[in-house]
């Protein structure tokens, strides 16, 4: 069975779904420069599987990752976040690590991630990840005049 909670050195705690306000992830996203969304947390939390949080001795949010299903062999990780004064201390490892093993012990067989190019280190050689052939469709742009995928 998967830790609900687990305490990393420096008094960081990571929980499996952890309490989490729309505040603190704006807070979150906006510690490392990123434009953050209002509303988006409150918006995604009803459709996650699960999330981990990690927080300071103070209590603050220092990472976080979302974690969604289709309801059988397949996970998604998405949304890895690390406080920007917090990054590169091993936390967002972390945060992964837990999401993987509740994914696991749901019955998932598979935890799929995409990620910017710039990220490959940590999701490949820190994280464990494996490189595969995957596909991607930018559904803002598409065309409106490419006509409708025929199903036979």
């Amino acid at each position: 069975m998967a830790a609900e909670v687990a305490e990393l050195r420096d008094g960081v705690v990571l929980r499996w779904r952890g309490t989490l306000t729309d505040d603190e992830m704006v807070e979150l996203v906006t510690s490392y420069g990123a434009s953050a969304a209002p509303g988006w947390w409150d918006q995604v939390r009803p459709h996650s599987f699960g999330w981990v949080t990690a927080r300071d001795a103070e209590g603050a949010v220092v990472g976080f990752v979302n974690v969604v299903t289709d309801g059988g062999d397949h996970a998604f990780l998405i949304d890895t976040k690390t406080r920007g004064d917090y990054q590169r201390r091993g936390i967002g490892t972390e945060v992964v690590r837990m999401a993987a093993e509740h994914a696991r012990g749901a019955g998932c067989e598979w935890l799929h991630v995409d990620f910017e190019p710039h990220l490959r280190a940590f999701y490949f050689r820190a994280c464990g990840f494996e490189q595969t052939d995957a596909g991607l469709i930018h559904l803002p742009s598409l065309s409106a005049e490419v006509p409708p995928l025929a199903f036979r």
